[in-house]
């Protein structure tokens, strides 16, 4: 689970530089930072659980969730999503 501070903090990181506000969660940028926060989580917790299949499966529906709102980004805006992957490490 997310904390609502980690959450805050991103909304308003990733608000301000690719949404309308500090206080825009809803925004594509935001969501896909979130999303990719809690990715990175569950990896570390795939580290130790190898045989967590249920988990397994929550983890790729979030990274169908991020890669669609990623093709939403790019086809909206393509500056706002090379510098989204650029800041957020993926690899495109």
């Amino acid at each position: 689970m997310l904390a609502s501070e980690i959450k805050a903090d991103l909304t308003k990181t990733y608000g301000v530089k690719y949404g309308s506000g500090e206080n825009d969660s809803g925004c594509p940028a935001v969501q896909v930072a979130i999303l990719t926060h809690r990715i990175n989580e569950l990896k570390e917790h795939f580290g130790k659980h190898i045989h967590d299949y249920h988990s397994n499966r929550g983890l790729l529906k979030m990274i169908g969730s991020r890669k669609s709102l990623l093709k939403y980004l790019q086809r909206k805006d393509m500056d706002k999503y090379k510098g989204l992957i650029a800041d957020l490490g993926l690899r495109k």
